[in-house]
């Protein structure tokens, strides 16, 4: 959970960057937590929201990204558009791309379709939320039949920012995507920084395109070894981190509980007031190894970004790259490699040679 210190020091951030950007029902939650509807974490008040919470809780993922979208495009003034991931917020724009004409009638008639895919129930109450709204539905048509470039613009005037809980990772590639199509001109926001389980740090600086954060002393004990490591293993503490080092972050995240290496690598960007600010660099656990040769996923990552910037206009959404031996015997036991695969946009008549230098 989120502490109210890093709720507080959140909202003041956004409304000093975006003024306006609080506006009551301003904002719309893009995001699935099955478990139990709630609200949106980092947020201590929930009428800031257009979204109800108990549609992130839905037991279909598809669903309940679906409903939240309807939701947010009955809102024509929002502000602020915040998903969990970057992905979860793709993925919504893409149910826009693929069923537009069925959101607008929904809009239309102020009535959720039969194939949303809910339970009777939870149809019942939130149908019970929406009225018709023809004006809008209207709007939702004419501009979606204009294509999707800048869509996210077009259909809210008023957004103001993109907020998305995790910066790093295959999840900078679904904002890079974001960036370049559906929500063009957009800035997008990563406000919180956190690693095994526990909040570390909050980014006070919501403009800037690189998300720093920082660490926030009282929230767990932070303890930090040098990258590369030394012959020596002894961490160091927050009054000791030098500003364009690299550290490894051990956690503990409450007095008592358990102590870790969490696997996060960050650099030190500066100093807030004597508090470091950080941000992460790669995670050392995710490694790739075929011969011994530990391939950091960050590093790997450039290179398929290099090679798929051989072909212009093609953008790379999302891989996943798996060592041989995970394949078994058929991936052939005596010449290990690495099996990847990818999901690009904007390929067109690739041939059989320009996929095997993919």
């Amino acid at each position: 959970p989120v502490p109210m210190q890093g709720s507080l020091l959140y909202l003041d951030a956004l409304r000093a960057a975006f003024p306006g950007s609080l506006a009551r029902g301003g904002s719309a939650r893009l995001s699935w937590a099955p478990r139990e509807p709630r609200a949106p974490v980092g947020w201590p008040l929930p009428s800031l929201y257009c979204t109800p919470g108990e549609a992130s809780a839905l037991p279909s993922r598809a669903a309940a990204l679906r409903v939240q979208l309807l939701f947010a495009l009955r809102q024509r003034e929002l502000r602020v558009l915040e998903a969990a991931l970057a992905s979860e917020l793709h993925d919504a724009l893409a149910a826009l791309h693929a069923d537009w004409p069925g959101l607008a009638q929904e809009l239309e008639l102020g009535r959720l379709s039969p194939r949303a895919g809910l339970e009777e129930a939870a149809r019942g109450r939130l149908q019970a939320l929406l009225v018709p709204d023809a004006a809008r539905a209207a709007e939702l048509r004419a501009e979606c039949a204009r294509g999707f470039e800048g869509i996210v613009r077009r259909l809210w005037p008023r957004l103001q920012v993109l907020v998305v809980g995790t910066a790093h990772g295959a999840e900078q590639l679904y904002r890079d995507a974001l960036r370049q199509a559906d929500c063009q001109g957009l800035p997008v926001y990563c406000p919180f920084y956190g690693a095994a389980g526990a909040l570390l740090g909050v980014n006070l600086w919501p403009r800037e395109p690189a998300p720093r954060f920082l660490l926030c002393p009282d929230w767990a004990f932070c303890e930090f070894l040098p990258s590369p490591a030394e012959q020596e293993l002894q961490t160091v503490l927050l009054d000791e981190l030098w500003e364009g080092r690299e550290y490894g972050l051990v956690l503990t995240a409450r007095p008592g509980e358990y102590r870790c290496r969490s696997g996060e690598v960050l650099r030190v960007t500066g100093f807030h007031k004597q508090c470091p600010v950080v941000e992460p660099v790669r995670r050392e656990s995710q490694a790739l190894s075929v011969r011994g040769e530990s391939l950091p996923e960050d590093r790997f990552c450039r290179s398929l970004c290099r090679a798929v910037r051989l072909w212009p206009g093609t953008r790379l959404l999302d891989y996943v790259c798996v060592e041989s031996t995970l394949l078994g015997a058929s991936s052939g036991a005596t010449a290990p490699h690495y099996e990847v695969f990818v999901e690009l946009r904007g390929l067109r008549d690739l041939s059989e040679r320009q996929r095997y230098k993919v």
